[in-house]
């Protein structure tokens, strides 16, 4: 990611920015106000990547960020204020520990921070080489100086010091919710927005006496505090890890009223329809789901004509957006049957153009 423009003092103008290019893409259907959710000025973001810069002749290495389409000039970072606190704890931490370790340091070329917002943290180091037992030696005892786990990463090898995922907590209308989040899947990288976001989808699904199915359930954020507003839910996700992910945080939480199924929104669409059956689905009745709802979370492509059809036959469409360009297409096919109820901004990337949109979608 190239670096965004860090300045506090801009936040707000920005923000109302936003609010308003998302008011007038929603504007057409007739859209409330959004409700704005805001991030921490600071220290908000729970991931970070870096490359590594050497200079010709030295054996330093330094974190380094490059302008997208410029692979020569680097931008050295010494701390990274929308970084969270950990991850800006951690660097110099981690930097003294590979300069003052030949069996860390050499052909090290990347390093990525994964933390949560209840302290866990997890760095994973990508090389150049094959990884020995002299890295994984020195790797354990910085992993125990840190007190972070270590995931190194070599051609075709990986190897885990301490635990391949963090475990976050997060609050929902009241309720501690568990979550693994897998070194390498996605995660959502602003936790405090995270959870204004859960809170929101929370509140503007209700409490309901019907089923939900859900597409693009990823690790299960959503899938979580959602289940507990339904009778029933079934869920959809194509990524095995993430799909790993998601069972073990059902799991955890002691949520039994969700059926995961690993297929893509496109198939389990194509199963809906009768269009073709899938083994997968072996033993699950879809006959017996009583639908009331639907939850997406597509990629920012949004979804597919065909999805989207397939979300007209629900009474509400609960839908977050990291595209509201997307979101707003998706809506004009959907227009003539379903009105915008809610909506709201969540600003996950400040200082960025990026913004993510939730609506609620009601049948007229």
């Amino acid at each position: 990611m190239s670096a965004p423009q860090f300045d506090p003092a801009t936040y707000d103008a920005q923000l109302a920015e936003k609010a308003e290019r998302l008011q007038a893409l929603l504007a057409p259907f007739d859209a409330p106000a959004p409700q704005v959710f805001d991030s921490p000025r600071e220290h908000y973001r729970l991931r970070a990547e870096f490359r590594l810069w050497r200079e010709t002749g030295s054996e330093r290495r330094d974190y380094a960020m490059f302008e997208q389409g410029d692979k020569h000039t680097p931008i050295l970072i010494e701390h990274f204020p929308i970084a969270s606190a950990r991850i800006n704890e951690l660097m110099p931490r981690l930097k003294a520990g590979w300069q003052a370790s030949p069996a860390l340091s050499f052909k090290l070329f990347q390093v990525e921070f994964l933390t949560t917002l209840s302290g866990d943290a997890l760095i994973t180091l990508a090389y150049h080489r094959p990884l020995d037992a002299a890295w994984q030696e020195a790797a354990e005892a910085l992993a125990s100086e840190l007190g972070a786990s270590i995931v190194g990463r070599s051609r075709g090898k990986r190897i885990v010091i301490g635990r391949d995922h963090v475990e976050e907590e997060l609050q929902v209308a009241g309720r501690r919710f568990r979550y693994r989040q897998p070194e390498g899947a996605f995660t959502q990288p602003n936790g405090e927005v995270n959870q204004k976001m859960l809170g929101w989808a929370y509140e503007a699904l209700g409490p309901r006496e019907d089923d939900l199915l859900e597409l693009y359930c990823g690790n299960g954020n959503f899938t979580l505090p959602l289940a507990t507003r339904v009778r029933k839910v079934l869920a959809t996700e194509i990524s095995k890890s993430s799909v790993n992910a998601a069972l073990a945080n059902l799991a955890d939480n002691g949520i039994d009223n969700v059926t995961l199924v690993r297929l893509s929104a496109e198939e389990l669409t194509q199963a809906l329809n009768e269009v073709r059956p899938f083994r997968r689905l072996a033993g699950i009745d879809l006959k017996g789901y009583d639908f009331g709802s639907v939850f997406v979370d597509p990629p920012r492509a949004g979804m597919d004509p065909d999805t989207c059809e397939l979300t007209r036959r629900f009474e509400r469409i609960l839908y977050i957006s990291c595209n509201p360009e997307t979101l707003a297409q998706n809506i004009a096919q959907l227009h003539d049957t379903h009105r915008v109820e809610r909506c709201a901004l969540f600003d996950q990337f400040p200082y960025t153009h990026h913004m993510e949109a939730g609506v609620l979608l009601t049948r007229r």
